[in-house]
């Protein structure tokens, strides 16, 4: 492996829904480990649910048991290093079907794997897909990831989500809501709090010196100069116009429809839509199986595969960890860059 000793400091993996792809996805990327010159790597996990998971597949990854990131530094290319934060899960995990006796753990697992990055343990986290619904019936109270990580790092103002693949990189401005609500939570400061931060991320994790953001409109042809909607003029332009002011460099709002095609890819970094599905279908359809969640504004990088649990193939052995090995590369690219920036 070409990773040095001086930066002795794995990514740390969370547990994600035990009954989903997780773990496989996992076994799967460690053993493309020098293939794929990964990073090495820590599951914050139940070796017990990974050895079940490495048997059922017929997949021979040693595990060792690690209680430091310089202990997972060290054992990474001979074996997978697992760091078990609570007992046991009881009971183990069948494959498609989530149980919320195992909530708590895949809650712990996150907590902990920030603890480690917040405590130099580890240099980044990757966060595999949870099942939302369940942690919900067991009383989890945030829409996701990005919501929990914010608070348990400190973070006052609001985490925003970047989806990242080799050809894009964009920002919705508004991310879980119903498509009618939109309008109404799309405010000024909301767009230009995604433009600040999303500025100040491609500087500091992505490295990229003078970076150009587009803006992309909410209606049809970005509202045809008032005619299919008031929301360019009233609340997008003004925003451009503040983080223009603060020396960003900013176009649009520009029709969504012909602002992903690839010669205007050239001409900018990343990508500030209005909502969840007007971000996630173009960097879908350019390349579904390397996409990547970011966690911007936070004290910590966080990555995270762009899919979800995928309960209908757990246990099937036909998962691919693509996207997965794309997480903890760009953890690590991040993460360097941030050390670079903070000696």
């Amino acid at each position: 492996m070409t990773h040095s000793a001086a930066t002795a400091a794995p990514v740390a993996v969370t547990m994600g829904e035990p009954a989903g792809i997780g773990g496989e996805i996992l076994l799967k990327a460690w053993l493309r480990r020098a293939e794929e010159d990964l990073p090495p790597f820590v599951a914050i996990d139940d070796p017990d649910r990974l050895q079940a998971i490495a048997d059922d597949l017929e997949t021979d990854v040693p595990l060792a048991p690690v209680g430091s990131g310089l202990e997972a530094f060290q054992a990474f290319d001979k074996a997978l290093p697992v760091a078990r934060y609570a007992a046991p899960l009881a009971p183990l995990p069948v494959a498609g079907a989530p149980n919320t006796a195992h909530a708590k753990a895949v809650m712990g697992s996150i907590e902990v794997a920030t603890q480690w990055v917040m405590r130099a343990h580890a240099c980044a986290v990757v966060t595999l897909p949870i099942h939302k619904q369940t942690l919900y019936a067991a009383g989890f109270a945030y829409p996701g990831h990005t919501e929990y990580l914010a608070v348990l790092t400190g973070v006052d103002e609001g985490a925003v989500m970047m989806l990242v693949s080799p050809h894009l990189r964009v920002v919705p401005a508004t991310v879980h809501l119903p498509l009618a609500d939109v309008p109404r939570h799309l405010t000024p400061q909301t767009i230009i709090h995604a433009g600040r931060v999303t500025a100040a991320a491609l500087q500091e994790d992505f490295g990229i010196a003078d970076p150009r953001l587009a803006v992309a409109g909410l209606n049809p042809h970005a509202g045809e100069g008032g005619r299919l909607g008031t929301e360019e003029r009233a609340v997008i332009a003004p925003a451009l116009e503040t983080l223009r002011s603060e020396g960003i460099a900013v176009t649009g709002p520009h029709p969504a429809d012909t602002l992903f095609h690839a010669r205007v890819r050239a001409n900018a970094d990343a990508y500030v839509c209005m909502y969840h599905d007007q971000a996630l279908i173009p960097l879908k359809t350019l390349d579904f199986d390397h996409g990547v969640n970011v966690t911007l504004g936070l004290p910590i990088v966080r990555t995270s595969p762009d899919h979800g649990t995928a309960l209908d193939i757990a246990g099937r052995g036909v998962a691919r960890p693509d996207s997965l090995i794309a997480a903890l590369k760009l953890a690590h690219h991040c993460a360097g860059n941030r050390r670079r920036m903070h000696p």
